[in-house]
Formats: structure tokens, sequence, C-alpha cells
């Protein structure tokens, strides 16, 4: 069973999208007739549904993708858009900092996924997850964000 109302296209959440990359998504969602949900710290435009989440923190993001996915009656997809960088040389960026960047990047992505999976199993749902060549190519600038994507 799908989750969208009658006449309406798939439900999908998409993370860190309120800018960027994850509100590039969301418009794409909306423009192609499905509804976007968004799990961000910031408010997204347009009158999305929203739940306000710092990402970092996994334990709310899980919490946040499941409080989405029951008001909106399930998912049909999830985008992991957030993301974040500090560039520095390692011994430049502060541990919290560096930590905070694979919190957000690699660490909610998982959370976020765990979360929706009963959803999307329950939908045949799909999972695109934003990654970066800075995954397979790491720079001394981005030890973080490589290590993350």
């Amino acid at each position: 069973m799908t989750s969208s109302a009658p006449g309406a296209g798939p439900t999908v959440l998409v993370t860190g999208g309120s800018s960027g990359l994850g509100a590039a998504v969301v418009t794409a969602v909306a423009r192609a007739g499905g509804r976007p949900l968004v799990l961000d710290r910031h408010r997204p435009g347009d009158g999305v549904p929203w739940v306000e989440c710092d990402l970092a923190d996994t334990r709310a993001a899980e919490e946040a993708t499941r409080q989405l996915a029951e008001r909106s009656g399930g998912l049909d997809g999830v985008v992991t858009a957030a993301g974040m960088d500090v560039p520095g040389k390692l011994v430049d960026v502060p541990r919290e900092t560096w930590e905070r960047i694979v919190a957000v990047d690699l660490l909610a992505t998982v959370a976020v996924v765990r979360a929706a999976l009963p959803y999307l199993e329950a939908s045949h749902g799909s999972i695109v997850t934003v990654a970066s060549t800075l995954g397979i190519k790491a720079v001394s600038d981005a030890t973080a964000y490589c290590a993350a994507k």
C-alpha cells in the first residue's frame, strides 16, 4: 500500500530540505506531483511539512523521521541530502566540529534510513543517499567530509 493520498504522488522525506541540494530535491518532488517532507534545522519554504531537527542528534533524527512518516501516512521515498563541511587540515579542525560533520553527513543518514525502513518496506519505496566524489578521493582540507561521504 502506498502512503500517497488519492490523486497525490509519492511522499518523499528529504533531509536538509531547507537549502541547497535538499531544497532543489523538495522542489523537484513537488513539481513531479509528489509530497515532500523535510527534516532540517530551518523551516523550508512554500509550507512544506517539516520537523525541526538537528541531524547531528541521531536519536532525534530517528524520532523525527517516524513522526513525519506517521503524520503523513507513511513514506514512499527518502532522500538524504543533508550535509556539511568545514574545510581545513585535520589538525586545524576542532574535534567537536569534525565529529559534527561525520554525525550529520554519515550517522544521520543511517539513523533516518533505519527509522524509515518499515514505512519504505510497506510501500516498496526507495532510498537515495547523496554522496560525493570526495568519498573516494580524499583531500587534505576535507578529512571529516571525505570520511563521512
